[in-house]
């Protein structure tokens, strides 16, 4: 019996230990997964690509339907929001990327891929063999702004 409890102790030590070294989630993302998650999942929220002024616009219309938001808490969760799923450049390409890619993407993956011209041709290459709908004349305007906005860091 006392082996079976020491078991059982030791494992809720080295539990509780690993869950208080694991990154805890900033406090925007904190707001953002209480007030937001709970209607949506991160698809409507990434696919906005809003700045701030769009971002507390967004937000305050979510609070006017219901959404649950501390006063405190909204400056945090807008610069959170700016900041994590914030706007995109201009350009040529922007309402390509912005109505095509999310159709079935997150930005958030894409904003993650930085990749030269090469690469991602070859990742609209892969995704027009996927079924994207991505027109000829629409394909090198997209990989330029892709090519231009989500460059690999250096």
């Amino acid at each position: 019996m006392f082996s079976v409890f020491a078991i059982f102790a030791l494992t809720f030590v080295v539990a509780a230990a690993a869950y208080q070294d694991s990154p805890q989630p900033e406090k925007g993302e904190q707001i953002m997964n209480a007030s937001c998650r709970t209607c949506h999942d991160l698809r409507p929220i990434d696919t906005h690509a809003l700045d701030e002024k769009g971002w507390t616009s967004e937000v305050e219309s979510m609070i006017e339907q219901g959404a649950e938001v501390a006063k405190d808490d909204v400056p945090v969760l807008v610069e959170y929001l700016a900041r994590m799923h914030g706007a995109l450049p201009d350009g040529p390409g922007k309402e390509i990327l912005l109505n095509t890619c999310t159709q079935c993407h997150d930005l958030m993956r894409v904003r993650r891929q930085g990749r030269s011209a090469e690469g991602w041709l070859e990742v609209l290459d892969a995704m027009l063999n996927e079924g994207a709908l991505l027109s000829e004349q629409d394909l090198p305007v997209l990989l330029r702004y892709l090519a231009r906005t989500f460059k690999p860091e250096r």
